[in-house]
């Protein structure tokens, strides 16, 4: 019988689930937390939620890669910093 992972839930934007960009508070905390649920969890399938939020506002939610909230201006940058970072 396969018995299934711990999991460490961050209720951040997908591709942050390491904690904040730039953080590196968070991040560690959220490493503390990943290797003290790996030690301590009772059985598979434990589950436990990060403290850490994205944001106290929970706006973000609506925001985060939401194009039809943005200016054309916001779209322009988003775009540019984005092929920057693919070259």
């Amino acid at each position: 019988m396969w018995a299934l992972p711990r999991f460490l839930f961050s209720y951040f934007p997908l591709g942050n689930a390491a904690g904040k960009p730039n953080d590196p508070a968070s991040q560690e905390l959220t490493l503390e937390l990943a290797l003290r649920l790996i030690e301590a969890a009772p059985a598979p399938r434990t589950t436990v939620q990060s403290p850490v939020r994205w944001s106290e506002d929970a706006d973000w939610k609506l925001d985060y890669c939401n194009i039809e909230r943005m200016t054309p201006e916001e779209i322009r940058a988003a775009r540019a910093e984005f092929d920057a970072v693919k070259a």
